[in-house]
């Protein structure tokens, strides 16, 4: 029997498997997300979930995550989704949904949400940002793509 190295072995292997990439941010009662920044691989998948960590009521402090398009400000686009009819009960009119990569659905308190996707192959800073009304000033990010 011909004797195989292991590290071949293992690159053979591995390279059956997709990897993906999971990420987990939460958001609470002072408007803030815990993760600020987070990276992932060109191309490849991510499973975001998002947990409202808060015990305020969901119509007074909902939240959601939205990560935008390559370029796009979290604060410009905060103001755009105002300017759209964002509200407590619908904070991502239809409207704007041209500038997001992904995004989970609102949540109350207790509530998590996991979306799946993949990420762009153009590497760079994408912001995210909770876009119920009021939060864009303060509940944002950056997910790196390497």
């Amino acid at each position: 029997m011909k004797f195989i190295p292991f590290s071949v072995l293992f690159l053979f292997v591995s390279s059956f498997f997709v990897h993906a990439s999971e990420i987990v941010v939460s958001g609470n009662d002072t408007m803030q997300f815990d993760i600020k920044t987070f990276e992932v691989k060109a191309g490849e998948p991510v499973t975001l979930t998002l947990n409202n960590t808060g015990n305020l009521p969901k119509i007074a402090m909902g939240h959601n995550l939205v990560i935008l398009n390559k370029g796009i400000s979290a604060i410009a686009f905060g103001q755009k989704a105002l300017g759209a009819g964002a509200n407590a009960t619908n904070p991502l009119p239809d409207s704007v949904k041209d500038d997001v990569l992904a995004n989970t659905k609102l949540l109350g308190p207790g509530e998590s949400d996991t979306v799946t996707f993949t990420a762009p192959k153009e590497t760079g800073s994408y912001e995210y940002v909770c876009t119920f009304p009021g939060h864009f000033a303060m509940m944002r990010g950056t997910m790196i793509v390497k």
